[in-house]
C-alpha cells in the first residue's frame, strides 16, 4: 500500500501534520503503509497536477483543496483553502468522509489530532507535544518576540531548521516525528549540527533587518530582495518594533518573489484587517492575522507595487 503524502513545505505545522497523520494512517492500516513524501510551496500558477497523486491513497495536509479524483485524505485550516469557487463546490460535495476542513483551527496538526480522535477513535498520547508546539508556532501563541526570536526551546530550533534545511533532511525529520518524541528529535545531533550556521545566518538577518526596517502608521516594512536574503524570523519585526500592528516584508528565492504580511500578536492596537483577504486580492493567502502573496522570481517589481498597496490599506485607518 503506497500513500502519497503531499504537505506545506518548510513549515513547522506542515511537517507537523505530515508526521501524525503518518502515525494515523499506519494504525488504520496496520503499519503495511509505505508512506512518499512531497512538499508543497506557494507559488504562482497551477499548485498540483495529476502526476503528483501516483499513490494507492493519496493525501494532502496543511495546503491548499484539489479536486483531483485520485485525491483520498485532505486536512486543511486556512481561511483561503480553495483555489475557485468550484474547488470548494467539490470539497462540499464530498462525501468520502475522509476530506476536512476548519479555518478556526489555530493549527493543521491540532485539527488533525482532534478530527482523528472523534471520527476515528484514535489518539497517542506521546504525539501530545507535537501538537502543542504547532499550536503555539501556528498560531503565534508566544510569551513574547523574544522568545521566538531568541529561539532557546528545542521545539523552536527544530522551526527554525525546518525552514531552512533541503527538502530531503525535512523528509527526515517528518519520519522520524513520526515516530520518536519531538524533544528526542529537536535536540538530536543531526539537528543540532545544522542549527548552528542557521543561527548564525539568523544573527545576520536579523542585523540587517534592523538596518532596513522602517515604522510608520502602524505598519513595519523591509525589503531584502537585494541582501540576498530568501527568508527571515517573521517575528523579528515585532522585536524590534514592539509598537507596530503589522508587518509588510519582501524576500525572492529561485522559485518566487514572496510578500510576506504580518500581524503583531502584542499589538497595543487591535488588528482591524483580515490579512487572507488582502492577500488573495492579488492571488495569495493566508489566515487573518498573517499571509502571503508570491510571484514570478523576476517579478520583484510588480511585488513591490503590491507591496506598496498592502501598505496604504493596512495604514490607512491608523489613529494615534
Amino acid at each position: 500500500m503506497k500513500l502519497r503524502l503531499l504537505y506545506h513545505g518548510h513549515c513547522f505545522d506542515g511537517v507537523a501534520s505530515a508526521a501524525l497523520f503518518t502515525r494515523f494512517y499506519r494504525t488504520r492500516t496496520g503499519d503495511r503503509a509505505d508512506v512518499h513524501y512531497t512538499p508543497l510551496l506557494h507559488r504562482p500558477g497551477a499548485l498540483f497536477d495529476e502526476e503528483m497523486f501516483d499513490g494507492d491513497e493519496n493525501a494532502i495536509v496543511d495546503f491548499k483543496y484539489s479536486p483531483s479524483d485520485k485525491l483520498t485524505w485532505w486536512f486543511d485550516h486556512h481561511q483561503s483553502a480553495f483555489l475557485s469557487p468550484e474547488d470548494e463546490a467539490h470539497f462540499r460535495a464530498d462525501r468520502s468522509g475522509q476530506k476536512f476542513w476548519d479555518a478556526d483551527s489555530k493549527s493543521c496538526t491540532e485539527f488533525i489530532a482532534r478530527v482523528a480522535r472523534e471520527n476515528f477513535g484514535y489518539e497517542d498520547a506521546t504525539l501530545a507535544p507535537l501538537v502543542h508546539w504547532a499550536h503555539i508556532i501556528d498560531g503565534a501563541f508566544y510569551d513574547s518576540p523574544a522568545q521566538v526570536v531568541e529561539l532557546a526551546a528545542p521545539a523552536l530550533q527544530l522551526m527554525q531548521v525546518i525552514e531552512n534545511v533541503d527538502d530531503d533532511f525535512i523528509e527526515k525529520l517528518i519520519r522520524q516525528l513520526a515516530e520518536r518524541p519531538l524533544d528526542e528529535v529537536a535536540t538530536g545531533a543531526e539537528v543540532q549540527e545544522r542549527l548552528e550556521p542557521i543561527l548564525a545566518r539568523h544573527r545576520e538577518t536579523l542585523e540587517v533587518v534592523r538596518r532596513k526596517i522602517t515604522c510608520a502608521r502602524g505598519v513595519v516594512t523591509f525589503d531584502l530582495i537585494d541582501e540576498g536574503h530568501e527568508a527571515f524570523n517573521k517575528f523579528i519585526p515585532y522585536y524590534l518594533h514592539p509598537e507596530t500592528t503589522y508587518s509588510v516584508a519582501l524576500t525572492r528565492t529561485s522559485q518566487r518573489a514572496k510578500i510576506s504580511v504580518g500581524s503583531n500578536p502584542w499589538s497595543p492596537r487591535p488588528r482591524t484587517h483580515n490579512i487572507a483577504t488582502i492577500c488573495e486580492r492579488y492571488g495569495g493567502g493566508g489566515h487573518a492575522v498573517v499571509g502571503a502573496v508570491s510571484y514570478a522570481p523576476d517579478e520583484v517589481e510588480r511585488a513591490r507595487s503590491t507591496a506598496r498597496e498592502i501598505i496604504a490599506e493596512l495604514s490607512g485607518d491608523f489613529r494615534e
